[in-house]
């Protein structure tokens, strides 16, 4: 008794046909011809890879492998070998008028100052930058031998001469 075809059977897919023997193997030939001239020419390692190499090496000038080229001594040495040492900073060394002249000239300083002498508040870090700018310019006067009281020391010469006056003449 033969089943009747539905319609639900129809959809379904045709079985797939096997291949012969013959098509397996014309198959495999041609994956084989495929996959033999895949792959770099004979020799292509000993020979240096040709023409791709040539433009490598444009873009690849020198060899990073490569060190310097000055010499080195390798034994021991008479003379210590002293290096340079840079300086800390990028200004040039300044004599001290020339130093003092900048900072009695400086623009932030003179601001800063007369935003004391107002009675304003100055951040702790323009203080602290006051002060040291400060203490810099009486350094300077020091090495110098120049001092902001030459009025106040005059006045303290003429009372010593007084005192003198007084003690030697009695009057």
């Amino acid at each position: 008794m033969k089943k009747p075809t539905s319609a639900a059977g129809a959809k379904r897919p045709a079985k797939a046909r096997r291949k012969t023997r013959e098509e397996l193997n014309q198959e495999a030939r041609d994956r084989k011809r495929d996959k033999k001239h895949r792959g770099h020419a004979a020799g292509s390692r000993a020979s240096g890879s040709g023409a791709s190499s040539s433009s490598a090496k444009t873009k690849q000038q020198k060899d990073p492998r490569i060190g310097s080229k000055t010499p080195i001594q390798l034994g021991v040495t008479d003379t210590p070998v002293t290096k340079q040492h840079k300086p800390k900073s990028e200004k040039p060394m300044l004599s001290p008028q020339a130093e003092l002249d900048m900072l009695e000239n400086d623009e932030r300083l003179d601001a800063l100052l007369e935003r004391l002498e107002e009675g304003e508040a100055l951040t702790a870090e323009e203080q602290f930058w006051v002060d040291a700018k400060l203490d810099r310019i009486d350094e300077l006067m020091q090495k110098l031998g120049l001092s902001y009281d030459d009025e106040d020391d005059e006045e303290e010469e003429e009372k010593q001469e007084d005192m003198m006056r007084l003690l030697k003449g009695g009057n």
